[in-house]
């Protein structure tokens, strides 16, 4: 899923026409993951299950080292021109819905099922609807390994 994403997306920025497009739709059919070719996805970044269920904004940017769980929507609000960013390192829980002009910080958390409408900082767990911060400090890696 992910390399398919990598040669679209690169194809897109050769500006080559229509073959970036029909590559999406295949992501988007054998995995079932809306992954626009203008979305940033940094390296090492992984999709859960594939990205089954993953919806992206088209100018959302995802960092280096992420983790994406399945059923998760990064997304844009009404009215708000700015998309999410999630930084390096981040950890999204799945079915976590991350919508309008935020950023998730680095080695920041997203509990399960949050949805998150506000920024969370770096080293940060949020949780619940809508999402708050329920613990600081530490990186997702470290509060993972406890």
């Amino acid at each position: 899923m992910i390399q398919l994403y990598r040669l679209y997306a690169w194809l897109h920025r050769l500006g080559i026409p229509l073959l970036p497009r029909f590559l999406y739709m295949v992501n988007r059919i054998a995995f079932s993951v809306a992954l626009p070719p203008t979305v940033k996805v940094g390296a090492r970044t992984t999709f859960a299950y594939q990205g089954l269920g993953v919806v992206v904004h088209a100018r959302s940017v995802i960092g280096d080292d992420v983790y994406i769980g399945p059923q998760v929507i990064i997304g844009g609000r009404s009215g708000e021109p700015a998309v999410p960013v999630i930084e390096d390192g981040a950890f999204l829980g799945a079915g976590a819905r991350i919508l309008g002009p935020i950023t998730i910080g680095k080695g920041a958390s997203v509990a399960a099922g949050a949805v998150v409408i506000a920024d969370v900082p770096a080293g940060a767990t949020a949780a619940g609807v809508p999402a708050r911060i329920i613990k600081t400090g530490g990186t997702a890696a470290q509060d993972r390994a406890a």
